[in-house]
C-alpha cells in the first residue's frame, strides 16, 4: 500500500495536548501506512502557541516537552523548499501549504477554518481530524 503522507496542523498538537489526548496521535505514528511531517515553522508555532498563558494554564512544560519527543521520534522533518502560492485568508498558515508542495503531502489534517474552507490544495486534501480518522484504519500499539 501506498504510504500516505500528512501533515498535522499547530492546533491539532495542541488541541491533543489540551484534552490530554495525545493517544489520539500516537495513534497516527502506529499506522505504518502514514508518514506525518512536520518543519521549522510548525514546530517553531508549536513552541509559541504552547507558550501561551491561556494555553499554559492547562498544561505543563513537561507535557510540551512529551509532545516535542514524538514529534522527534515518529515525524519526518523537511524543509520547505517550495513557496505556495494561494488566496488562504490567513497568510500565517500559508508555510502549511508550502510544506504540503514540497512534500507533496495527501493531507493537512487540520480544525482551521481558513485552511477547511479552502477543501483542496493541489494534490493535497485539507480535512479534520474526524473526517481524516474515517478514512484511515487506526492501528493502537500504546
Amino acid at each position: 500500500m501506498k504510504v500516505i503522507k500528512i501533515i498535522c496542523d499547530t492546533n491539532l498538537w495542541i488541541s491533543f495536548l489540551l484534552g490530554k489526548k495525545l493517544s489520539a496521535m500516537r495513534n497516527l505514528f502506529a499506522n505504518p501506512d502514514l508518514k506525518i511531517y512536520v518543519c521549522d515553522e510548525l514546530l517553531n508555532e508549536f513552541g509559541l502557541v504552547s507558550s501561551r498563558p491561556k494555553i499554559r494554564k492547562y498544561i505543563t512544560e513537561d507535557d510540551v516537552e512529551e509532545t516535542y519527543k514524538l514529534m522527534d521520534k515518529y515525524c519526518c522533518y523537511i524543509p520547505i523548499r517550495e513557496k505556495a502560492i494561494s488566496s488562504v485568508r490567513d497568510k500565517k498558515d500559508l508555510y502549511l501549504l508550502s510544506l504540503a508542495d514540497t512534500i507533496p503531502a495527501d493531507f493537512i489534517i487540520t480544525g482551521d477554518k481558513d485552511l477547511l474552507v479552502l477543501g483542496v490544495h493541489h494534490q493535497t486534501k485539507i480535512v479534520t481530524y474526524k473526517e481524516f480518522e474515517g478514512m484511515i484504519k487506526p492501528r493502537e500499539i500504546f
